[in-house]
């Protein structure tokens, strides 16, 4: 790599902020097979194996095939042979504090300028409403878009959110996109927030990136929805949210979770798409 070349690092992890398996589709957009893996951590001290089981298969009267998890730092190169570093791998459940010092151990060693996190979250959204995705970072200056949703809210903690607390601690640059997923769709793979993120990376970084076969993707998982959610009759809740998001939008409410009684709350929809979402995860099984 020419030291001229300064990689941003991308960081996209399994964990807390995963709603519909957006980061994880992201991140295996960005993985090309070619990388060199430049990290990689122990596992054995920062993961829960009896909570996140791996799988392996048994097969007549023997073990195989077993889902090694594995949580690295690669070094790859877009089309046009620009390079970044994806971090990817499930989040660690264990020694966030060490986990945050080697991935600074990394930015420090590749002189990286910025890095960069993808997240999502579950809610009160509709699917036929375009993404909405919320930018933060350590510093204003890095916060490159404007963010619809901007209450001040206290949640619990992910390592992602560490990284970028104790970055902006030590004088580092980190950022970061949150896409808000539909809370019905929270637990199936949902390609649309996935295409979000990587539309927001590119658009910052103009990293020449191919993801059309999950851009087309998208289509088939919609129909899908569409018919899921005939199926279980769930067109008036539809209605409801995407009343909900307009008024949000349009700044006649203040948050996603409304007050007006004629809309129903966040917890009165995920109540009624309970059906829908059962179902959705049975069909992700097979």
């Amino acid at each position: 790599m020419n030291p001229s070349e300064r990689p941003v690092l991308i960081h996209a992890l399994d964990g807390f902020l995963t709603a519909g398996a957006a980061p994880r589709l992201a991140a295996t957009q960005l993985r090309t097979g070619h990388g060199e893996v430049v990290c990689r951590f122990d596992l054995d001290k920062l993961y829960d194996f009896r909570a996140r089981r791996p799988f392996i298969t048994f097969r007549s009267d023997h073990y195989q095939d077993y889902e090694d998890p594995s949580l690295e730092i690669v070094l790859e190169h877009d089309d046009g042979g620009t390079p970044y570093l994806l971090l990817s791998g499930p989040e660690p459940d264990f020694r966030w504090e060490s986990f945050v010092d080697g991935v600074q151990e990394v930015v420090e060693e590749f002189n990286v300028p910025l890095t960069l996190g993808l997240g999502a979250v579950p809610m009160g959204v509709p699917h036929t409403r375009p993404p909405m995705i919320t930018a933060h970072g350590s510093r204003p200056e890095l916060v490159d878009r404007k963010n619809l949703w901007s209450a001040e809210v206290r949640v619990p903690s992910s390592v992602q959110a560490l990284l970028e607390y104790r970055f902006a601690q030590r004088g580092l640059d980190a950022a970061g996109y949150v896409v808000h997923v539909p809370h019905y769709l929270a637990q199936v793979d949902y390609p649309t927030a996935a295409v979000a993120l990587l539309d927001a990376v590119v658009d910052r970084l103009g990293l020449q990136l191919d993801y059309e076969t999950l851009r087309a993707s998208q289509g088939e998982a919609l129909a899908e929805i569409e018919q899921q959610i005939a199926a279980q009759d769930g067109e008036d809740v539809l209605s409801g949210l995407e009343e909900q998001y307009d008024a949000f939008t349009r700044g006649a409410a203040q948050s996603l979770l409304a007050e007006d009684e004629s809309i129903p709350s966040g917890e009165e929809l995920a109540d009624q798409f309970e059906k829908f979402l059962a179902r959705q995860r049975k069909n992700n099984e097979h």
